[in-house]
């Protein structure tokens, strides 16, 4: 929620993760990411590369091909293109689709319509009529991480319900804490993690967001292997062009 008592129909607030870095390294090396996260509040960096044997271990669940097919059809109707590339890997390219012709704004608002068009109709407004006031909203809080680490390791990998600091000094468990997002190294593209997950569904449930300026995660640069910076490269004609226009 995006204050202890959330305002209508907001589903989070501020990010227990930020987007995986890339280490430049020669052109020889296989690429190396960064994935900060925070675990019990405390600050956990993951460093790993393409022939890493350590990603974490995700055991497919017998619905997660229906939440996949859900998603993905939700996107396709908002995007109105789908790949011909089956299951996760025509998902990311409908979502690489999702920001093309699109501002970073834009992209956030198209991603919120489909993150509301999964659920039935009404669902969302019971929700915050009978279950967003209970103890000031940490009866939903808690309610949206657990249901979030249950139903969203088939798009982001591993992930678990973590504490969360409150204004008032206390901590609630009602984080989602991702161990290293799959969402994001498959997309290879920071501006992805970003405008389709991180801004439209944070995993700090019951605090505010942080302010963009203060948001360390909205100034990462994109991966070196973005495709969005590469075809950026390719038709500049430079190599100092590394930014993905939507990061």
């Amino acid at each position: 929620m995006n204050s202890v008592l959330p305002p209508p129909l907001t589903l989070a607030s501020s990010s227990s993760f930020r987007p995986l870095k890339y280490h430049p390294r020669n052109t020889t090396s296989p690429c190396r990411f960064r994935a900060l996260g925070s675990r019990n509040d405390q600050s956990e960096s993951i460093g790993i590369t393409e022939s890493d044997n350590s990603r974490p271990k995700y055991r497919p669940g017998i619905f997660d091909d229906l939440f996949l097919n859900l998603f993905r059809n939700r996107m396709v109707n908002e995007v109105g293109w789908d790949s011909e590339k089956p299951g996760y890997d025509g998902l990311i390219e409908v979502a690489n689709r999702l920001m093309m012709r699109r501002s970073n704004s834009e992209t956030k608002e198209a991603a919120v319509r489909i993150l509301r068009a999964l659920f039935p109709p009404l669902l969302l407004e019971l929700y915050q009529m009978l279950i967003a006031p209970l103890q000031g909203g940490k009866v939903a809080a808690i309610m949206v991480a657990r249901v979030t680490a249950l139903s969203c390791q088939w798009l982001m990998g591993p992930c678990a319900v973590n504490n969360v600091d409150l204004p008032d000094g206390s901590s609630l468990r009602s984080g989602v804490f991702v161990e290293r997002c799959k969402y994001l190294e498959e997309s290879q593209c920071v501006g992805i993690c970003i405008n389709t997950c991180k801004l439209p569904t944070q995993f700090k449930f019951g605090v505010l967001p942080p302010r963009p300026e203060d948001d360390n995660a909205l100034n990462e640069p994109c991966l070196e292997i973005c495709p969005n910076a590469r075809q950026r490269r390719e038709f500049t004609n430079s190599v100092d062009v590394l930014q993905c226009p939507k990061a």
